[in-house]
């Protein structure tokens, strides 16, 4: 028998130049290519908030992708803490 891959979730504050940037858009991306659920949005305070739910590998990958971003965002802090595990059924921006 195959026993199931870990599930974890992942909220994640990401900091820098990321809002209007298509930071959102190319984390949905991301995620999606990975099999990542959750969400990312932007906050009042210029930060974007990511939680990121799936199997553990590909959680962790898009953590450290989310250093990276998209071609025009400048990351200068990833926060990042494991919470409850939460069911999404795709990865949305909002």
């Amino acid at each position: 028998m195959v026993e199931d891959a870990v599930k974890i979730c992942l909220s994640c504050i990401v900091s820098g130049k990321v809002q209007g940037v298509f930071y959102r858009a190319m984390t949905q991306q991301k995620a999606l290519g990975l099999g990542v659920t959750g969400w990312a949005r932007n906050r009042p305070d210029g930060t974007v908030e990511v939680l990121a739910c799936g199997d553990d590998s590909a959680v962790r990958a898009l953590a450290v992708w989310l250093w990276q971003g998209s071609p025009q965002s400048s990351v200068v802090a990833v926060t990042a803490k494991e919470v409850a595990h939460q069911s999404f059924s795709y990865f949305e921006t909002g």
